[in-house]
């Protein structure tokens, strides 16, 4: 772990530090690979599909909006929602589920988990500088991306918890960007599905939150046979929440915000000063629930899933047995770091398809 104090050492720019953090992480390599990682569709399924790269970029709209009506740092919570994925690696979820059960089986308890591997991302895996690894962020941005995912206190952290207080809640802002995640994702999820043809809007009518975002789309006299009716109610449901958000967090957030972002102030055992109201927070769940079952385990989506856990097996494992596999900048950090984490975090920065090419040139061979 490098020391912290370096992120505070920003002389003569003509930037504030969190505007500087943003134009550090859109300008390194980890953030322009985002635009070919899996979200739920695989990149090459078509050009209208998000991936990780448009995802980041909606979830910074949200957060910006839900920063600047609350009044806190909009830059930093910019920053942040960039961030927050770098370290996933491709194929979505089910390529990082895969790698943490390779790095365990391999003997590395510690195991694989992305807000972490973004972390190590902004800290230790991007070179930009001679003397140091890393991006040279502020300590509250580093702090966002560690535990903008709530709980914070985790195994694999422990031995950052004296820096960054896992006990604590982080800053408002980190708070926000998680909330933006829910709204992003949630909402881009229902476009790409019903663009897809894997789900239908009346298997979303089972939520009481579709209903009413349906309500709202037909108040506009846009009916469900309507061509703009989709992209109405995809604009309708973020609109909805980003509402409700909105109004439910105002009270906290003026109780809680300060003239800077404050970090670590709140005990985590509290509950959240920011989210939805009650009601909509419930009707959310059930919405995720319906995405679950109709669309995240639909047959296309599972088929394609598999082969990408497939491919991050493969890689593992041939990588494992023969290192001479690995480029040479991977064979040098072998010198001085762990074999397995050389090896994840490899993996984890692929993208989709260079994952894929990778495995048909070292697998081909054999076929």
């Amino acid at each position: 772990m490098q020391p912290h104090n370096r992120f505070f050492s920003f002389q003569d720019d003509f930037r504030d530090p969190y505007s500087r953090d943003r134009d550090r992480v859109i300008h390194c390599s980890s953030f322009r690979r985002l635009e070919y990682k899996t979200q739920v569709f695989l990149n090459h399924e078509g050009d209208y599909f998000r991936t990780r790269l448009t995802h980041s970029l909606e979830v910074s709209q949200i957060a910006r909006t839900l920063s600047r009506m609350l009044g806190v740092n909009e830059t930093l919570s910019e920053v942040i929602a960039l961030s927050h994925d770098l370290g996933h690696t491709p194929f979505g979820h089910i390529g990082g589920d895969e790698l943490d059960k390779m790095l365990k089986e391999d003997g590395y308890s510690m195991g694989f988990e992305h807000n972490f591997q973004s972390f190590r991302v902004l800290t230790k895996l991007e070179k930009r500088y001679k003397d140091f690894d890393g991006l040279n962020l502020t300590f509250a941005t580093l702090e966002g991306v560690l535990k903008h995912s709530y709980p914070y206190k985790k195994e694999f952290l422990r031995d950052l918890d004296d820096i960054f207080l896992l006990d604590k809640h982080p800053s408002l802002e980190a708070m926000i960007v998680d909330h933006a995640d829910e709204i992003a994702y949630t909402s881009h999820d229902i476009d790409d599905g019903i663009k897809y043809g894997l789900i239908i809007f009346e298997d979303l009518y089972e939520s009481s939150l579709a209903n009413k975002v349906d309500n709202l789309v037909q108040q506009e006299g846009i009916s469900p046979k309507d061509s703009l009716y989709r992209h109405r109610f995809v604009a309708a449901h973020i609109k909805l929440l980003v509402e409700d958000f909105i109004q439910y967090s105002k009270d906290n957030v003026s109780k809680y915000k300060q003239d800077k972002p404050i970090s670590a102030s709140l005990d985590a055992s509290i509950p959240l000063p920011v989210g939805f109201s009650s009601e909509i927070s419930s009707e959310l769940k059930r919405l995720k629930k319906i995405l679950f079952k109709k669309l995240y385990r639909h047959e296309k989506i599972a088929r394609k899933m598999y082969a990408g856990k497939q491919c991050i097996k493969g890689l593992y494992k041939a990588f494992s047995e023969d290192t001479d596999l690995l480029p040479s900048r991977q064979k040098e950090l072998l010198e001085y770091r762990k074999q397995h984490r050389v090896i994840a975090d490899y993996i984890a920065s692929m993208t989709d398809r260079y994952a894929m090419k990778t495995y048909h040139d070292i697998y081909g061979l054999l076929l």
